[in-house]
């Protein structure tokens, strides 16, 4: 499991970062043999990068023969600094490196994929809707394309409308989107609400969420899932009756949170350094409080085997296109 930095130091210029720059840690299959590549994007609500949908989510997929990267993107934790592009910006060049070195990994640069979760989810769909968008200054990755062949939309965050997850979209435009109710604010939020952006370009998906998800509706699923079809685009949208947010693979290691090694909350980490090193105006006790500890008391989880058939239908439809 390699840790690949793909900004050079000069590029990366995202404010409260300190120490921290988006990364991908790898997951390659040891066979010499070539193969397609998943690029799994852990989500967080745009606040932090969660362990439980990384590591597991990567190995599970190279059981199924894909070469795999977990991202670490740019998030806003303390609420202060707007993502806005950035993490797109980060999983543009992600995927420009990967196809770049796709000898180095022995992957097959037209059959790259990405997979993200909730509010990640968001950030492929923006992608998905705006790669043509999205030029890179670097001349080693200007002429390489950020269009991922396809993507995996878990539990996506979607829409800034109706049904939005509001508190993604405050981490990601800003605390006071929705409050502001002024031109900028008003088209900052039309233009990542992303069932509003697609085109007959956008890459295929396979969506899947549960209709009694408890914290990102189930009608932001729908909706993107209408706009692919409305233009044309290939899909398919999978919806499991029961379960709740954020169940990633929900089977005995998910129940007894055996997630990896934590390495997702890098820049959460380095923002506690950076409180503890003074290099922050921030009560210290807040530092404390940016690190996510279980709950004792909270009742064990108990595995969903009826929901984890989802990778192998994502992979019946990659295999598909």
């Amino acid at each position: 499991m390699d840790r690949i930095e793909f900004w050079n130091e000069n590029e990366y210029t995202y404010p409260l970062a300190f120490e921290f720059r988006p990364n991908l840690r790898s997951y390659l299959i040891d066979d010499g043999e070539v193969h397609p590549c998943i690029i799994v994007l852990p989500g967080g609500g745009y606040a932090v990068v969660v362990p439980p949908e990384g590591e597991n989510i990567a190995k599970e997929f190279n059981k199924l023969g894909y070469n795999c990267f977990v991202m670490t993107y740019t998030t806003n934790q303390l609420m202060r600094e707007p993502v806005m592009d950035q993490a797109m910006k980060d999983l543009a060049r992600a995927i420009r490196f990967v196809r770049k070195n796709s000898d180095k990994y022995r992957i097959n640069p037209d059959q790259l994929y990405i997979c993200g979760f909730s509010a990640a989810g968001h950030l492929c769909a923006s992608v998905c809707d705006y790669w043509s968008e999205i030029s890179d200054d670097n001349p080693e990755y200007s002429g390489i394309s950020c269009r991922p062949d396809a993507a995996i939309l878990s539990y996506p965050v979607i829409t800034s409308g109706e049904y939005a997850h509001k508190d993604s979209f405050r981490f990601l435009l800003g605390a006071d989107i929705y409050d502001r109710n002024d031109e900028e604010s008003r088209a900052l939020l039309d233009r990542y609400s992303l069932e509003l952006h697609v085109s007959e370009n956008n890459p295929p998906c396979f969506i899947w969420q549960t209709e009694t998800d408890d914290l990102v509706s189930v009608k932001n699923s729908y909706l993107y899932a209408e706009a692919l079809k409305e233009k044309g685009v290939r899909y398919e949208h999978i919806t499991f009756p029961e379960g709740y947010h954020g169940l990633a693979i929900p089977n005995e290691d998910w129940a007894d949170g055996n997630f990896g090694e934590p390495y997702t909350l890098e820049q959460t980490f380095a923002l506690v350094g950076a409180i503890k090193s003074g290099k922050l105006n921030v009560p210290s006790e807040v530092a404390d409080s940016l690190v996510f500890k279980p709950d004792p008391d909270m009742p064990k989880l108990k595995p969903m085997p009826e929901v984890c058939v989802w990778p192998g239908m994502a992979d019946t439809f990659l295999k598909s296109l």
